[in-house]
Protein backbone atom coordinates (compact mmCIF):
# COMPACT_ATOMS: atom_id res chain seq x y z
CA UNK A 1 0.00 0.00 0.00
CA UNK A 2 0.94 3.78 -0.57
CA UNK A 3 -0.18 5.97 2.44
CA UNK A 4 0.03 9.73 2.15
CA UNK A 5 -1.59 12.54 4.49
CA UNK A 6 -1.75 12.75 8.92
CA UNK A 7 -3.25 11.13 11.37
CA UNK A 8 -6.07 13.64 10.91
CA UNK A 9 -7.07 12.65 7.29
CA UNK A 10 -4.91 10.09 5.09
CA UNK A 11 -5.14 7.62 2.01
CA UNK A 12 -4.02 4.77 1.12
CA UNK A 13 -4.04 2.50 -2.48
CA UNK A 14 -2.05 -0.55 -3.66
CA UNK A 15 -0.11 -0.01 -6.24
CA UNK A 16 2.23 -2.28 -8.05
CA UNK A 17 4.53 -0.24 -10.35
CA UNK A 18 7.86 0.51 -8.10
CA UNK A 19 11.04 -1.14 -7.16
CA UNK A 20 14.09 0.08 -4.44
CA UNK A 21 17.62 1.14 -5.45
CA UNK A 22 19.85 3.45 -4.78
CA UNK A 23 20.55 6.80 -6.61
CA UNK A 24 22.42 10.23 -5.24
CA UNK A 25 23.73 8.01 -2.69
CA UNK A 26 20.44 7.31 -1.22
CA UNK A 27 18.31 4.10 -0.49
CA UNK A 28 15.28 4.74 -2.31
CA UNK A 29 12.16 3.61 -3.55
CA UNK A 30 10.73 4.95 -6.59
CA UNK A 31 6.77 4.90 -7.45
CA UNK A 32 4.03 5.55 -10.40
CA UNK A 33 0.88 7.51 -9.45
CA UNK A 34 -1.74 8.35 -11.83
CA UNK A 35 -3.10 12.25 -10.67
CA UNK A 36 -6.78 11.04 -10.84
CA UNK A 37 -6.39 8.84 -7.73
CA UNK A 38 -7.05 10.04 -4.61
CA UNK A 39 -3.99 9.08 -2.55
CA UNK A 40 -2.38 11.45 -5.52
CA UNK A 41 -3.47 14.46 -4.00
CA UNK A 42 -2.49 13.22 -0.54
CA UNK A 43 1.34 12.47 -1.74
CA UNK A 44 1.38 16.13 -3.80
CA UNK A 45 0.15 17.88 -0.26
CA UNK A 46 2.51 15.74 2.00
CA UNK A 47 6.59 15.60 2.15
CA UNK A 48 6.44 12.12 3.36
CA UNK A 49 4.84 8.47 2.49
CA UNK A 50 4.80 5.02 3.32
CA UNK A 51 5.09 1.96 1.38
CA UNK A 52 4.03 -1.17 3.52
CA UNK A 53 3.78 -4.46 2.61
CA UNK A 54 1.51 -7.63 3.77
CA UNK A 55 1.18 -11.26 3.99
CA UNK A 56 -0.83 -13.28 1.49
CA UNK A 57 -3.93 -13.59 3.57
CA UNK A 58 -4.05 -10.05 3.19
CA UNK A 59 -4.54 -10.03 -0.73
CA UNK A 60 -8.18 -8.94 -0.40
CA UNK A 61 -7.82 -5.98 1.36
CA UNK A 62 -5.09 -5.63 -0.89
CA UNK A 63 -7.04 -5.75 -3.81
CA UNK A 64 -10.24 -3.96 -2.00
CA UNK A 65 -8.16 -0.87 -1.67
CA UNK A 66 -6.69 -1.11 -5.31
CA UNK A 67 -9.91 -0.90 -6.90
CA UNK A 68 -12.25 1.47 -4.33
CA UNK A 69 -11.88 5.04 -3.80
CA UNK A 70 -11.27 6.60 -0.51
CA UNK A 71 -13.65 9.45 -2.04
CA UNK A 72 -16.15 7.57 -1.95
CA UNK A 73 -15.68 4.98 1.30
CA UNK A 74 -13.62 5.10 4.57
CA UNK A 75 -10.98 1.92 3.73
CA UNK A 76 -9.93 1.56 7.20
CA UNK A 77 -13.44 1.12 8.05
CA UNK A 78 -14.22 -1.53 5.29
CA UNK A 79 -11.39 -3.17 5.61
CA UNK A 80 -10.53 -3.09 9.25
CA UNK A 81 -7.16 -1.84 8.46
CA UNK A 82 -5.50 -0.52 11.86
CA UNK A 83 -3.58 3.23 11.13
CA UNK A 84 -0.41 3.67 13.19
CA UNK A 85 0.99 6.91 12.87
CA UNK A 86 4.93 6.51 12.70
CA UNK A 87 7.39 9.24 14.49
CA UNK A 88 7.68 11.07 11.09
CA UNK A 89 4.19 11.73 11.13
CA UNK A 90 3.53 9.23 8.05
CA UNK A 91 1.03 6.81 8.49
CA UNK A 92 0.86 2.77 7.89
CA UNK A 93 -1.23 0.15 9.33
CA UNK A 94 -0.54 -2.01 12.16
CA UNK A 95 -1.18 -5.00 10.26
CA UNK A 96 1.84 -4.57 7.14
CA UNK A 97 4.63 -6.95 7.71
CA UNK A 98 7.51 -4.42 6.32
CA UNK A 99 6.57 -0.44 6.45
CA UNK A 100 9.03 2.12 4.41
CA UNK A 101 8.87 5.40 6.25
CA UNK A 102 10.10 7.82 3.07
CA UNK A 103 10.98 11.49 2.13
CA UNK A 104 10.00 12.57 -1.31
CA UNK A 105 12.66 13.64 -3.45
CA UNK A 106 11.70 14.12 -6.72
CA UNK A 107 8.58 13.92 -9.47
CA UNK A 108 8.27 14.33 -12.97
CA UNK A 109 5.45 13.50 -15.05
CA UNK A 110 5.29 10.76 -18.18
CA UNK A 111 4.56 12.04 -21.49
CA UNK A 112 3.91 10.31 -24.61
CA UNK A 113 6.54 12.29 -26.39
CA UNK A 114 9.21 10.77 -23.96
CA UNK A 115 8.47 7.08 -24.59
CA UNK A 116 10.92 4.66 -26.66
CA UNK A 117 9.07 1.93 -27.11
CA UNK A 118 5.74 3.02 -28.42
CA UNK A 119 4.24 -0.14 -27.93
CA UNK A 120 4.52 -0.22 -24.11
CA UNK A 121 2.83 3.41 -24.67
CA UNK A 122 -0.40 1.49 -26.71
CA UNK A 123 -0.65 -1.35 -24.61
CA UNK A 124 -0.75 0.48 -20.70
CA UNK A 125 -2.39 3.92 -22.19
CA UNK A 126 -4.67 2.76 -25.43
CA UNK A 127 -3.76 3.86 -28.97
CA UNK A 128 -4.57 7.49 -28.51
CA UNK A 129 -3.63 8.75 -24.74
CA UNK A 130 -5.64 10.62 -22.96
CA UNK A 131 -2.94 11.80 -21.08
CA UNK A 132 -3.56 10.43 -18.21
CA UNK A 133 -0.02 9.33 -17.49
CA UNK A 134 1.42 8.47 -14.23
CA UNK A 135 3.68 10.35 -12.46
CA UNK A 136 6.99 9.13 -11.13
CA UNK A 137 8.12 9.84 -7.37
CA UNK A 138 11.42 8.75 -6.27
CA UNK A 139 11.92 8.61 -2.44
CA UNK A 140 13.96 8.39 0.33
CA UNK A 141 13.51 5.46 2.47
CA UNK A 142 14.56 7.35 5.73
CA UNK A 143 13.47 4.32 7.80
CA UNK A 144 12.06 0.51 8.19
CA UNK A 145 9.78 -1.13 10.29
CA UNK A 146 8.64 -4.98 10.69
Amino acid sequence: LVTAGNKEKFNTMTASWGGIGWLWNKPVAFIFIRPPRYTHDFIEREDRLTLSFYKEEFRNILQFCGTKSGRDIDKVKETGLKPVVLESGAMTFEQARLTLDCRKLFKSSMEASNFVDKSILEKWYGPQPSGSFHDVYVVEIENVFE
